[in-house]
C-alpha cells in the first residue's frame, strides 16, 4: 500500500493496550510494503483475515483479543484504518459501515 491513513489511531490504541503494540507495528510495516490488488492478496498474507462488504477487511490482533478494520482502495493503493478495539467494542459496531 502506498498510503496508510490514520497510523495515529494505532499508536493511540497501543498506548492503552501495550500487548497489541508489536502486532500492530508488524501489521503496519507489512501493509506498507504490500502490493495488495484484491482481497485474495490480503488473505494470502493474513489467512485469518475476514473479507467483508465495502472493501473492508477485519484483522484479528493478538490471537483475536482485538479487531482491526481497514477499508482498502486497491486501485489507489490506500488503506484507511476505520476501527481498532477490543472484541467487546467490535461487537457493538457495524463493521460494514464504520
Amino acid at each position: 500500500m502506498k498510503r496508510i491513513i490514520a497510523k495515529r489511531t494505532l499508536k493511540e490504541f497501543w498506548g492503552k493496550y501495550s500487548n497489541a503494540e508489536q502486532y500492530l507495528k508488524t501489521w503496519y510495516e507489512t501493509a506498507k510494503q504490500a502490493d495488495w490488488k484484491n482481497p485474495q492478496d490480503i488473505k494470502n498474507t493474513y489467512a485469518t483475515a475476514s473479507i467483508i462488504a465495502g472493501n473492508r477487511v477485519v484483522f484479528n490482533v493478538k490471537g483475536n483479543d482485538y479487531r482491526l478494520i481497514v477499508k482498502f482502495n486497491y486501485q489507489r493503493q490506500w488503506a484507511f484504518i476505520r476501527f481498532i478495539g477490543t472484541h467487546t467494542d467490535y461487537d457493538k459496531i457495524d463493521a460494514t459501515t464504520i
